[in-house]
């Protein structure tokens, strides 16, 4: 497709605020971010500990999952852990409950006082047809005009459905297309290739938007045998990121598994899956 309108980045307070179309998108260096639900387990297990551990390994940022360990009513005490740690909140999956009017103000409460801004929907049944896309889109656009006063954005997260066509579009597209900039396309790498799609090419279809993506080597789909380890794969991540700093406006690459490599851990997938992906960029960077 030719870009008419691309996006252009300001960084306010540690959020991405997108302005409006402008001329070109700022190019990036993302950090290294995990989302939780990767371990979930660990994570109720051990909250603290877990998360320490995340960071030992290497994460500069967790993507939360509704877990907060013995901080769910207590952001100032969270917000004190994870800069003690040296962890940012780099994102947060929530509902669409969780955003409506009468849940809307304590919600964002929380999150902002963790300077967690952006807060991504991370599955909608009606996102599964172009009918019900358009309805998502809506309550998109409602949440991010409330949001982006605040310095805050939504966004939403792909599945398999979203990326399949359907009368020569896709959800997702109808979704992208019927929202406004500031909200977020975060793309699943690992969904949007079970679609068969090239997650480069969904980069590039909307520059500036996919603030947040999740780099994902296998999804759990019947009958996909892609190796779950990152850089152990068959897909290109070296492209991927090339198209992630360039047109995505991508600050943060999330590491997420929900297969994992046999006789490891979800700890220890999580773990050899940022170790590859450090490797994929080190390769990278080492060619210029």
């Amino acid at each position: 497709m030719k870009f008419k309108k691309t996006i252009s980045i300001a960084l306010v307070t540690g959020a991405a605020i997108l302005s409006n179309y402008s001329h070109a998108v700022t190019p990036t260096q993302p950090k290294l971010s995990v989302q939780l639900w990767s371990v979930k387990d660990d994570v109720a297990k051990d909250f603290e500990g877990t998360l320490k551990q995340l960071k030992a390994y290497g994460f500069q940022g967790v993507e939360f999952a509704g877990n907060f360990g013995k901080y769910a009513d207590d952001p100032k005490g969270l917000k004190a852990f994870l800069d003690k740690t040296g962890l940012k909140a780099s994102a947060a999956h929530v509902p669409f409950e969780k955003l409506s009017p009468e849940n809307f103000e304590k919600t964002v409460a929380f999150y902002k006082a963790i300077n967690c801004n952006l807060l991504i929907i991370p599955m909608d049944k009606r996102a599964q047809t172009l009918e019900g896309a358009k309805e998502v889109a809506k309550e998109l656009t409602d949440i991010e005009v409330k949001l982006a006063p605040l310095g805050m954005h939504t966004g939403y997260h792909n599945h398999k459905p979203e990326m399949m066509d359907i009368d020569k579009t896709t959800p997702w597209d109808v979704i992208a297309k019927n929202t406004p900039a500031g909200v977020v396309l975060q793309q699943d790498v690992g969904w949007t290739e079970v679609a068969g799609k090239n997650p480069v090419d969904i980069v590039k279809n909307y520059p500036g938007r996919t603030i947040v993506t999740h780099y994902k080597a296998a999804a759990p789909e019947p009958g996909n045998k892609e190796n779950p380890i990152i850089g152990q794969d068959t897909t290109d991540w070296k492209s991927l990121i090339v198209a992630n700093r360039t047109f995505g406006g991508t600050l943060w690459l999330v590491v997420e598994q929900e297969v994992y490599a046999e006789g490891m851990t979800p700890m220890q997938s999580v773990e050899a899956s940022l170790k590859g992906l450090q490797k994929e960029i080190a390769e990278l960077d080492k060619k210029k």
